[in-house]
């Protein structure tokens, strides 16, 4: 895989309120991290074919093998000059592509060139050295990733490159933390984008995750009696986060015990193969990482509508399940397993955040479940908005290289509907 490389580096400590030393190579694995440069300021915009890495020469290799020009649609063959990365067949066909050039998408495909050099230059990456437990009496600002990191306490994200590969890698986390926390950044309609059922789902997990109090004893009315369920459907690059980095959830509901359960044939990485493996766990069972007393990690290498038929993980509860679907790709070759498993996220009455690259991408997710023959038993609880917590990070489509993408940039929410009417 292009994003695991073999370096190790250590995180080197913020005197206060700092998680103690932890090594950090497996978060620069998973964003190409390699050796090199150590001024950010410094870093060329390398031609892709004569890049000093490997890793990213091979991928030029492969965007040459599996992309077409967007105007001849024969393969990419010409490096653009402004970028440095193959996207059309030649010069003439680079030249005669007015919507490249009118929409100046060079400048984005430059950015790319630009990051995926910076997190391999061997800077210092001081957006990696996480904040501990937040003190009481801080509040935390969950309006933006500045504010965000500026009250739990980050470094400070003085560059691009660093919100950028910071975000890379916390915007799993942090998405849900978002979604979740009594301070979201998202608001009721007709001003905001949470719809009337929306807000029933959340104020039952906010029921679980902030309990009211008791006046005569001055202590939170808990009715939980298990921790609360986080589901991620399609796990893969969520999946492979170290637990330190969904710690950085748990900060955010430091009064509650989850379980995430990454569910899918890709959720768990073999890091001895280097591979995706299955668990290999009888009727569905997962591998469980207990990273600490309060988040358990849970690996399920089969699809939700297999584990829904096994019934391991019944009873469901939408005060204490939520899932969670990030790029789920409903008209890819998975769509077979989309529909079968939709059932059961409906039966589940449980809240269903999705998340796509871009608007263009949620629109067509979206379209898949208004379309769908079970579109009638399901609620809207989110209509699609920008998501505050995406990643700020470019990525480029190798099949198509002249478009870029951004992690979870935006979501919606749907979930089965709990009122049905009658017909008399």
């Amino acid at each position: 895989m292009a994003y695991l490389s073999n370096i190790s580096q250590a995180v080197l400590i913020k005197p206060t309120r700092f998680i103690q030393t932890r090594n950090i190579s497996f978060l620069k694995k998973l964003l190409s991290l390699d050796g090199g440069k150590t001024d950010v300021s410094e870093t060329p915009v390398y031609n892709w074919d004569e890049s000093p890495y490997e890793d990213i020469r091979t991928r030029a290799a492969f965007i040459r093998t599996r992309a077409l020009c967007p105007v001849t649609k024969k393969s990419v063959n010409f490096v653009c000059p402004y970028s440095g990365i193959p996207t059309h067949y030649s010069e003439e066909a680079w030249k005669a592509d007015e919507e490249y050039h009118s929409k100046k998408k060079y400048e984005l495909l430059r950015k790319v060139n630009l990051y995926e050099h910076d997190l391999r230059s061997g800077r210092k990456f001081d957006e990696f050295v996480f904040p501990g437990e937040q003190e009481r009496e801080f509040t935390m600002n969950m309006s933006s990733w500045d504010s965000f990191f500026y009250t739990r306490d980050f470094n400070p994200m003085n560059t691009e490159f660093n919100l950028a590969a910071a975000s890379k890698v916390l915007t799993y986390p942090i998405t849900i933390g978002s979604v979740l926390h009594k301070l979201a950044p998202y608001s009721m309609q007709p001003k905001g984008t949470i719809t009337l059922e929306g807000l029933r789902s959340l104020s039952a997990l906010h029921y679980t995750l902030y309990p009211p109090y008791s006046k005569t004893t001055e202590t939170a009315v808990s009715f939980k009696e298990r921790p609360m369920r986080i589901f991620i459907l399609g796990a893969k690059m969520e999946a492979m986060l170290p637990g330190y980095v969904w710690k950085q959830f748990g900060y955010l509901f430091p009064e509650t015990k989850f379980e995430i359960h990454f569910i899918g044939p890709e959720c768990y990485f073999d890091p001895q193969t280097k591979s995706f493996t299955s668990t290999e766990e009888p009727h569905g069972r997962a591998l469980v990482n207990r990273y600490d007393e309060q988040i358990t990690l849970h690996y399920h290498t089969l699809y939700f509508h297999e584990l829904y038929d096994f019934g391991d993980l019944f009873p469901f509860d939408p005060y204490l399940d939520v899932f969670f679907l990030f790029h789920p790709g409903f008209r890819t070759a998975n769509e077979i397993h989309w529909d079968k498993s939709l059932k059961g996220l409906l039966e589940s009455k449980c809240a269903v955040y999705v998340t796509g690259y871009h608007a263009e991408d949620a629109a067509r997710e979206s379209e898949w479940l208004s379309s769908h023959k079970l579109a009638d038993e399901m609620d809207i609880l989110m209509n699609s908005t920008e998501n505050v917590f995406g990643s700020t990070k470019l990525d480029l489509v190798d099949s198509n290289p002249t478009e870029t993408f951004q992690a979870n940039k935006e979501m919606f929410a749907f979930r089965g509907k709990r009122y049905h009417a009658i017909k008399k």
